[in-house]
C-alpha cells in the first residue's frame, strides 16, 4: 500500500513569524508515529520555504529541527535498507520520502543565506561556515541514503557537494570550527572534515558492502575525516594517481582524467594511513574494539577485516586485479533462492532420500494404482519433474576467471547483495554457484550486478542434523557439496542455508550413492542467505 502526503498549496502551509511559534509547531511533532511525523516536518519546511522569516531566526528554527527530523528520517530508512532490488511500492515511497527531505532541508538553508544579508556583523562568517557545512552534510545524507537503497546517484549529485565546498575555501571558513548536535561525542567539525568524510565513504566501495558495514564505514570515515587534508594543487605540479576534480560529477578520479589543474584538489590521507597501522595493530594485540574507538558494535575479527578492505582505498593506492576482465556480451541464466538453486544444479526435484522417505496419501494411491508396472513410480515421477524454477535473463557485461558483471530490466526475480546464485553462463552448458558482491538499481531503473563464482563443481547433496533439540531425527535439507580444487581451493566445503553453522556441529549427508557425517570446523565465506562452512569426514 502507498503511503501519500496531502498536497498544500501555500496558503495552507504555517507561517513561521518568529522562532517560538517554529519551536512550538516542532515541540508538538509525534516523534512516536514517523509517518505522521514526516508529514508534518514536509509542512514545516515547506512553510519556510514559501515565507521564509528573517535571517537569524530561519537558521535557528533550521538548527532546532535537526535533531527530531533525523530521528524521524532513520525511522522510515529502516523500510528500504538491506531490502532486496527493486524496492517494493511502499519501500520506494519511504525511500523517495526520505531522499526529498534531505534535498529540501539543503534548499532551505541555502536560502537561508541568500537572506542573511548582515556581512557587517563579526559572527557573520561563522554563520556561513554553519550554513555550508549544514549544505554540505545534507547532501552527504541524500548520497548516504542511495548508497543504504543501492541506488545510482542522480546526476550533478557530486557537483552539488563540490560546489559547497568550493565556496567554503572562497570564503576561507573550510576548517572553521562547527558545533554538531548530531555528533555522539559532541565533537566539533568542519566543512572539510563532512566533505572528506563524503569522499572516503566513496572509496570505500559502498555499494559492495553489506548494510552493517556501510554504517561502520560511514562511523568511521567521520571519526577519522579531521586527518586527511584537501590540498590545491599549483600549475605544474605533478599530480597523484587519484584526485579530486570539482567540475566533474564524481568522487575522486584518476588524474590523467583531469586536464584543468585549477579545479584540481590533491587528498592527503598520509596521517589517516598511520591512525589505521595503529589501530590495525591494537586489534591484533587484542584491544578491544570500544577501547580504540571502534565502537562497541562490531566483532575484533569483523573490524580487522573490514579495515583490511579500506587500508588500499583509504591510502589511495590502486588496487590490482587478481584476474583480469574480458569485455564480452551474451545472455547468463541466473536464479536465486536454495529450492531454485538445488533444483537447476540437480536437473531435478528435491526429494527425501529413502530411508527417511513418508509417502503422502496421494503418492500411495497412486503406487497402489499402477503397482503392477515394471516402475510404480514412474507416473510419480513425471508429476514431480514438472515442477520448474525458471531463470532469469542477464545481460553478461564483462567477465574475468571469478565472475561476471551483469545487468538487467527491473522484470524479474528480487536480488540481493549477498545472494547465493545459480549462474549458467552464456557460453556454458552447467549451473554453478556464485554471489552477489555488489549489487546497485541505475538511473534507468535496471539492476547492475558484480557476481563472484564458487570455486569448485558444485553437487546437489541433501544434509540433516545427527543429534537435534527433540531427540527424534529431522528431515534433510538441501545442500551443496564443493569439492577441493588442488592450487586454488584445496579444502571441500558445504553451501548450508544461513544459520546452519554451529562449531563442532554433526551433520548426515546424503549425497545420492551412500550416506556419511561430517563435522563443521569454521565457516569459510558467507552472504545474506547461505553459509560456505569447512568439514571434516567422521570415519
Amino acid at each position: 500500500m502507498t503511503n501519500a502526503l496531502p498536497s498544500l498549496d501555500d496558503a495552507a502551509l504555517p507561517h513561521f513569524i518568529d522562532f517560538d511559534s517554529g519551536v512550538d509547531f516542532i515541540s508538538r511533532l509525534p516523534l512516536a508515529n514517523p509517518l505522521q511525523a514526516e508529514v508534518l516536518l514536509n509542512r514545516f519546511l515547506d512553510g519556510l520555504l514559501a515565507r521564509p522569516p528573517l535571517a537569524l531566526t530561519y537558521l535557528r528554527l533550521l538548527e532546532q529541527v535537526r535533531v527530531p527530523l533525523c530521528f524521524v528520517e532513520e525511522e522510515l530508512a529502516h523500510r528500504y535498507r538491506n531490502k532486496p532490488l527493486p524496492l517494493g511500492e511502499a519501500e520506494e515511497w519511504a525511500f523517495r520520502q526520505v531522499t526529498g527531505i534531505w534535498r529540501k532541508l539543503t534548499r532551505a538553508y541555502a536560502q537561508c543565506a541568500q537572506l542573511d544579508a548582515g556581512a557587517d556583523d563579526p559572527e557573520h562568517a561563522l554563520r556561513v561556515a554553519l550554513i555550508l557545512h549544514r549544505c554540505l552534510y545534507y547532501t552527504d545524507m541524500f548520497i548516504v541514503e542511495h548508497h543504504r537503497a543501492r541506488r545510482e546517484l542522480p546526476a550533478g549529485t557530486w557537483l552539488d557537494l563540490h560546489g559547497y565546498y568550493a565556496s567554503a575555501e572562497e570564503f576561507g571558513i573550510a576548517t572553521q570550527p562547527i558545533a554538531d548536535a548530531l555528533d555522539p561525542l559532541a565533537r566539533p567539525t568542519h566543512c572539510m572534515a563532512i566533505y572528506a568524510a563524503a569522499l572516503l565513504c566513496d572509496l570505500a566501495g559502498p555499494y559492495s558492502l553489506a548494510e552493517a558495514d556501510q554504517a561502520l564505514v560511514r562511523r568511521w570515515a567521520h571519526h577519522w575525516a579531521p586527518l586527511v587534508g584537501i590540498v590545491a594543487v599549483d600549475a605544474g605540479e605533478t599530480l597523484p594517481a587519484f584526485v579530486v576534480d570539482l567540475m566533474q560529477d564524481a568522487g575522486l578520479k584518476p588524474s590523467a582524467d583531469c586536464l584543468n589543474s585549477e579545479h584540481v584538489r590533491r587528498i592527503d590521507t598520509r596521517r589517516l594511513g598511520n591512525a589505521l597501522t595503529q589501530v590495525r595493530q591494537q586489534l591484533a594485540q587484542r584491544i578491544p574494539p570500544a577501547q580504540i574507538g571502534l565502537g562497541e558494535d562490531c566483532t575484533p575479527g569483523r573490524c580487522r577485516h573490514l579495515l583490511d578492505r579500506l587500508a588500499k582505498p583509504w591510502a589511495l593506492a590502486r588496487a590490482v586485479r587478481r584476474f583480469r576482465r574480458q569485455p564480452t556480451s551474451g545472455i547468463a541464466r541466473v536464479a536465486g533462492g536454495f529450492e531454485a538453486i538445488h533444483y537447476l544444479v540437480a536437473g531435478r526435484e528435491f526429494t527425501q532420500p529413502e530411508n527417511v522417505r513418508i509417502y503422502s496419501r496421494q503418492e500411495f494411491d497412486r503406487l497402489f494404482v499402477f503397482r503392477h508396472m515394471d516402475d510404480p513410480g514412474a507416473q510419480l515421477q513425471i508429476e514431480l519433474e514438472r515442477t520448474s524454477y525458471r531463470p532469469d535473463n542477464w545481460e553478461v557485461v564483462n567477465q574475468s576467471a571469478s565472475g561476471f558483471r551483469l545487468m538487467r530490466s527491473l522484470a524479474g526475480a528480487k536480488a540481493r547483495h549477498g545472494q547465493l546464485l545459480a549462474l549458467r553462463p552464456h557460453d556454458g552448458d552447467r549451473y554453478f554457484l556464485a554471489q552477489i558482491c555488489w549489487l546497485m538499481q541505475d538511473r534507468g531503473g535496471g539492476l547492475v550486478a558484480g557476481v563472484e563464482a564458487l570455486p569448485g563443481i558444485p553437487h546437489a547433496i541433501a544434509v540433516r542434523s545427527v543429534i537435534t533439540a527433540t531427540g527424534h531425527p529431522e528431515m534433510y535439507g538441501r545442500a551443496f557439496l564443493l569439492p577441493g580444487i588442488p592450487g586454488v581451493n584445496p579444502q571441500a566445503a558445504l553451501i548450508l542455508p544461513q544459520g546452519t553453522y554451529q562449531a563442532g556441529k554433526v551433520l548426515e549427508v546424503h549425497d545420492g550413492e551412500g550416506l556419511s557425517q561430517v563435522e563443521l570446523l569454521q565457516v569459510v565465506q558467507d552472504g545474506c542467505d547461505f553459509e560456505r562452512v569447512g568439514f571434516r569426514r567422521i570415519g
